[in-house]
């Protein structure tokens, strides 16, 4: 199960990640609420609502898991430590978990107290977790999965500045000559940019090693990054024609990695059902839905229910779960690796099955795609936003449970083997 190149010795105190994963599923439950409570988020994606719960999405629950997974990622895939892990992960771990819901707030309130602070606090922690991370890349041998991290942590840094500015607009402090240009750039980069590229480059990794398949074509992965790299550029920072030809490249790059994940994982080695990979496949299928949809958007305009409809597909359909089957493996493996490294092997251990069984993963999945379809469809019948929104809570509460319920048996585990 271990791929070779894993530098399981530099990983970081179990503590590291953990923080960051436990505390992930509560802003996606928080996100359920607020859906089932404020319904008028499926009437338009210019609601102030809209961008409460999007950000309570992507900064909240998809940002805790990502800036975990690479706080392991870095160290073990990478051969990049960050330096004083703990510190640099209690300082990122605050500045998300008090800055997101005040920024949530302020957007959908339209309070300036709030803006400035929840921004800021997110602007201090996502700027120490970068800083750390930089560092540490910089001294990492290169290969195409660093290349893509190096990548990801650059375009998370774009989308902070054009966040803090557009934050900034909000508050009073400035006019930008054009403002939904801004707004165009901060999607583009922390969607495509900052989730695609971290998913890109942690697939060519995890996929093979996690879930049996081939590995990646080491054509294919080049190609990825340098055409994200020119892309997203191209996209944002030059007039018409480049602009959509950037968007085109970004596009295509997004839907090559799906298809080949999809093409990989049909030819894994082993057949036997596993709930991660029906997520990846969720998450692939969607990707594949959402591109074409935000692209004939971006370059042609779409009506408001289809926008909200590419969105959900991207946020929830794809990141969610792929997110979701990512943590599904991730936490099992550190519980019983970290077991291993301060108790050594000892029998009547848990294994990694033992730590998430199958068929509570698989609880929870039938309902984050029950869930799925409910808010799909929530744009074109708009009652159904309220049952979306409890649906998506209760989805989140399964996946917190059992994660928790893996911590736990850890924790139980590890006070036995000390006895």
């Amino acid at each position: 199960m271990l791929a070779p190149g894993l530098s399981l010795e530099q990983a970081p105190p179990f503590s590291v990640p953990l923080r960051f994963i436990l505390v992930a599923p509560l802003f996606l439950f928080a996100a359920g609420l607020v859906a089932a409570l404020r319904p008028e988020w499926a009437a338009t994606s210019q609601a102030p609502v809209t961008l409460a719960l999007t950000h309570l999405v992507t900064l909240g629950f998809l940002g805790m898991a990502m800036l975990g997974a690479m706080s392991q990622m870095l160290p073990v895939v990478a051969g990049a430590p960050l330096p004083s892990p703990r510190g640099v992960a209690w300082v990122s771990h605050i500045g998300l978990l008090l800055g997101t819901p005040l920024l949530a707030l302020g957007l959908e309130r339209g309070e300036s107290a709030l803006l400035s602070a929840g921004s800021s606090l997110i602007g201090l922690g996502l700027l120490v977790f970068l800083g750390a991370a930089g560092l540490a890349l910089m001294r990492a041998p290169a290969s195409d999965t660093t290349r893509a991290m190096r990548l990801a942590a650059f375009t998370l840094g774009i989308t902070l500045c054009l966040g803090l500015g557009l934050a900034s607009w909000l508050i009073g402090l400035w006019s930008p000559a054009a403002p939904v240009d801004w707004l165009a750039g901060h999607v583009l980069w922390g969607l495509g940019g900052w989730i695609g590229v971290l998913v890109m480059g942690s697939a060519w990794q995890v996929v093979p090693m996690l879930q049996l398949t081939p590995p990646y074509p080491l054509w294919l992965t080049r190609w990825l990054w340098r055409g994200m790299l020119i892309g997203l550029p191209l996209a944002t920072l030059v007039p018409a024609p480049w602009h959509g030809a950037g968007l085109l490249l970004v596009a295509l790059a997004l839907l090559a990695f799906a298809i080949a994940t999809l093409y990989l994982q049909s030819r894994r080695k082993r057949k036997l059902s596993d709930t991660t990979l029906d997520f990846w496949r969720l998450g692939m299928a969607s990707l594949i839905a959402a591109v074409p949809l935000a692209l004939a958007h971006a370059l042609y305009g779409l009506p408001d229910a289809w926008v909200l409809l590419a969105g959900l597909l991207f946020l929830v359909g794809f990141a969610a779960s792929v997110v979701s089957g990512m943590l599904y493996k991730i936490l099992p493996f550190l519980a019983w690796f970290h077991l291993q490294a301060r108790r050594g092997f000892k029998l009547g251990q848990p294994s990694m099955r033992d730590y998430l069984p199958e068929a509570r993963a698989r609880g929870h999945f039938r309902l984050h795609l029950v869930a799925l379809a409910c808010l799909l469809a929530a744009p074109f019948l708009n009652w159904l936003a309220l049952p979306a929104g409890l649906l998506l809570a209760a989805s989140a509460v399964w996946l917190g449970w059992n994660l928790l319920q893996t911590w736990l048996l850890y924790r139980r585990a590890d006070a036995a083997a000390g006895r």
